[in-house]
């Protein structure tokens, strides 16, 4: 049987001499064991790269380097025995004995050939396994003292150790199954092996695993625990190869797949033929002839017959099939140059806004005025309005009203917490699931190329890795742009310059400046209580009585009962709430007309409470008082107007200045600027300076837990300083605002209109401004002003001739000041 090895391994040698980079699958021979060699004390060892030797193994073993060229050559010439241990790592090419494992195979160079490119290549069978107790020498080659370690297997009548053999046997047997590349005659070696020993060693040697791991097979302390390693080693073996197998059967079946479904598709077609259906060809034509019927640009028509003979040659089976189909039938459905005819009849336009939204004048003036040249001058780009003001005021439900009174398709695209770039323009159609902008989709789905798109709360659009839609946003809003506005996924121009953009915004602050900028903005402010009554009236109470199924007769409410639910149980600048409030009445009502309960069918004032509840809002009143140092001021916030009061007080010490009410920095340094000008100006007001620096002046703004902040109160507080300080009385009913400077300048602040409604609600009579405020109050209507007297300063001086009497309050402050030292 060794001579038959050795013409086998001995014509492979001649057949290829390269074999250095083989993985040499290891042939069995007898059980080492059968013919035992005593193990010498000592060895010569060779190193083994990418092998590992078993016993009773015999594998071919190309030498190439010199100093293991000169140990094979001397140990052929004597007992021919060596010891062989792998390498723990393939890289050097000169490995010490560090670079070696410590246990190993003593192996038997049956045959050794020198082939003609000087490497030496021998047949080694493995005899015994064997640890190196110490290395004796490294010159020439290495040599080691070793000590010999038994094969020794469990009790081969156990059951244990039967089971355990045979689950390796019925294991190798699945492998050879599952692996087509292992020849046949693997099976028939595998039979004819009896032995437990070398059943073991044989499959170690022959396992697909790396050497690390057959190198642990190796070094296990007996048998039993190898055998047991190793079918671990099998069962992943034939995971993967069953996986592979898998694998395999899939990629199979799709391409079975593939071809069914093409003769599925092909008798199909003739099915759709016989039926009269829509072939490829058909829908091809289809879309052509509505290509045909559109008014678009030259360039955009060479895309679209460049799109549609790519369409032609590509395969119905093709994924790129549908991307273009979808493609071509988007452009073919989009309304290039179909435009709505305007309704120019300016009175009509006129009464839909004013029946649909009570005051607004400026925006219904502003659209009045677009109409108008576009009547006269047939051509005109659209504006980009802005409607900029607080909530529930009736920006959004305005863009409707615009087109109903344009004759126009209305879009609204609601643009809060739009993050990404690709909701304006689109994604490019190489994407999987692209699609176009929401432009131009909601242009398509309207069918015009003029209609009023609505941008809802375009102060809400935020930025993050995405993209920044407000950038997107600036092409889509400029005049001068927008009749070529690029969608990714479109990639030809569309004219948007014809449609009407209207933006709705709660803030200025938070939109992009070169947007700001490109927008027309138009302020809606807060409405009156007079004009949220006529809004209750004319619109608030009819929708709530027909959303909830009431007729005429059964429900009704007095002009008081509305005021009340708005100063009571409202506080805000739109009608939101109120429109909430009133719907909560129609309610109550409906249940009580459901049940057939009787009830007043106008509700009263006095009823009010019963039916909401306990009046959520105080309204703010003024009060006279007859101490010094309290000042009414007017205040602007997020939901209207209101009053506020500034209080100051003296308390003898060092001259130190105390704020309080949770005042913001800018309203600390009002009251900063009012007393340095105060203690500049103390002879004038006629005012003490030992004053300053013997009494602490505490300037505090109810109420303490609302935050306030701005330059408006810098004249309320400019007037409460002064008069604590002189002890002079206010002149009752008059509140005021304005900013002041320290040379005593009056000057102007914004939400003038709900801070005179405020004032008004809260009974004041008069009120300072400043002189540059006067076109504020002539924008108000007369008859909401009727009853107010205003003063108008330019300086602090004026202020304080109106706001303090001459004479001092009732029971005036005793000031203790020292004796003032004479230079």
């Amino acid at each position: 049987m060794i001579q038959d090895s050795n013409d086998l391994y001995a014509r492979l040698l001649m057949a290829d001499t390269d074999l250095d980079n083989l993985e040499i699958l290891p042939l069995g021979g007898n059980d080492a064991n059968e013919n035992p060699i005593e193990m010498p004390d000592e060895l010569p060892i060779l190193p083994m790269r990418n092998t590992v030797l078993f016993p009773g193994m015999i594998i071919p073993v190309t030498v190439g380097r010199q100093k293991s060229i000169r140990l094979v050559k001397k140990a052929y010439k004597g007992d021919r025995l060596i010891g062989v241990i792998a390498q723990t790592s393939q890289d050097p090419d000169e490995p010490t004995k560090t670079d070696l494992y410590e246990i190993g195979t003593m192996g038997y160079i049956i045959k050794m050939i020198t082939l003609p490119d000087g490497n030496t290549t021998i047949i080694l069978q493995g005899r015994q396994r064997f640890k190196v107790v110490e290395y004796t020498r490294e010159d020439p080659f290495m040599v080691a003292r070793v000590a010999a370690i038994e094969d020794v297997f469990l009790n081969p009548n156990k059951k244990e150790s039967k089971a355990l053999i045979q689950s390796l046997r019925d294991s190798a047997l699945r492998i050879l199954r599952l692996n087509p590349e292992i020849p046949n005659e693997a099976r028939i070696a595998l039979d004819n092996i009896d032995s437990p020993i070398f059943l073991t060693h044989f499959l170690s040697s022959n396992i697909n695993t790396d050497v690390p791991e057959k190198q642990a097979l190796l070094q296990a302390p007996n048998i039993g625990t190898q055998a047991h390693m190793l079918l671990g080693y099998m069962m992943k073996e034939i995971q993967m190869l069953e996986l592979k197998r898998e694998i395999q059967s899939r990629a199979s079946s799709d391409i079975d797949q593939q071809q069914r479904d093409y003769f599925l598709r092909q008798q199909i077609k003739v099915m759709q033929d016989e039926l009269g259906m829509e072939t490829p060809e058909q829908e091809l034509e289809g879309i052509r002839a509505k290509a045909a019927k559109k008014k678009w640009p030259a360039a955009v028509m060479k895309h679209f017959e460049k799109e549609a003979q790519k369409l032609q040659r590509i395969n119905p089976m093709a994924p790129e099939y549908p991307v273009t189909l979808n493609y071509l039938e988007l452009m073919t459905d989009l309304p290039w140059s179909e435009y709505t005819k305007d309704n120019f009849d300016l009175k009509r336009a006129q009464k839909i806004l004013d029946a649909d939204h009570f005051g607004l004048e400026k925006v219904k003036e502003r659209i009045i005025e677009y109409l108008a040249v576009l009547k006269l001058k047939n051509s005109l780009k659209a504006p980009i309005l802005c409607l900029y003001g607080p909530p529930g005021v009736g920006k959004t439900s305005l863009g409707k009203s615009v087109a109903k009174a344009l004759g126009r398709k209305y879009i609204r695209m609601a643009l809060g917490g739009l993050h990404d770039e690709a909701e304006i323009r689109g994604h490019r159609k190489t994407y999987i699931g692209a699609m176009p902008g929401k432009i131009v989709q909601n242009i398509k789905k309207v069918g015009s190329s003029n209609p009023v798109f609505i941008l809802d709360e375009i102060d809400k659009v935020s930025s993050n890795f995405r993209g920044d839609p407000a950038s997107a946003l600036l092409e889509v809003l400029d005049p001068e742009q927008n009749n070529a506005f690029t969608d990714n996924y479109l990639e030809v121009e569309y004219d948007l310059s014809r449609v009407l953009f209207v933006a709705t915004a709660n803030s200025l602050d938070t939109i992009h400046p070169a947007l700001r900028d490109r927008m027309e903005i138009i302020e809606l402010t807060g409405y009156t209580v007079e004009e949220k009554l006529q809004i209750a009236k004319k619109y608030l109470v009819p929708k709530q009585r027909k959303d909830h199924g009431l007729a005429l007769k059964d429900f009704a409410i007095e002009d008081k009962a509305i005021v009340k639910v708005i100063e009571h149980y409202t506080r805000e600048s739109g009608v939101r709430n109120l429109e909430q409030k009133i719907g909560t009445l129609v309610r109550k009502v409906a249940k009580m007309v459901a049940m057939e309960d009787d009830y007043a069918k106008l509700i009263k004032t006095d009823q009010i409470e019963k039916m909401l509840g306990a009046e959520v809002y105080d309204k703010d009143l003024y009060q006279d008082s007859e101490t010094a140092g309290v000042v009414t001021g007017l205040a602007w916030t997020s939901v209207g107007g209101e009053i506020l009061f500034i209080e100051s007080s003296l308390s003898r010490g060092k001259g130190a200045l105390t704020l309080s009410g949770q005042l913001g920095d800018v309203m600390k340094e009002s009251a900063v600027a009012a007393l340095s000008y105060i203690k500049a100006h103390a002879d004038e007001l006629d005012i003490d300076q030992r004053l300053f620096n013997h009494y602490d002046l505490h300037v505090h703004v109810p109420a303490g837990a609302v935050p306030k902040d701005g330059p408006s109160a810098g004249v309320t507080m400019l007037t409460s300083i002064t008069s604590i300080y002189t002890q002079r009385k206010v002149k009752p009913f008059v509140a005021m605002t304005g900013e002041i400077t320290l040379r005593g300048k009056v000057l102007p602040v914004g939400g003038i209109k709900e801070k005179i409604l405020a004032a008004k609600r809260a009974g004041v009579k008069e009120i300072i401004l400043c002189n540059k405020n006067r076109k504020d109050i002539e924008e108000i209507k007369a008859d909401y002003v009727k009853d107010l007297t205003f003063h108008y300063a330019e300086n602090v001086d004026d202020v304080l001739k109106i706001a303090l009497l001459p004479q001092k309050i009732a029971k005036p402050m005793r000031f203790v000041l020292p004796e003032e030292t004479k230079i």
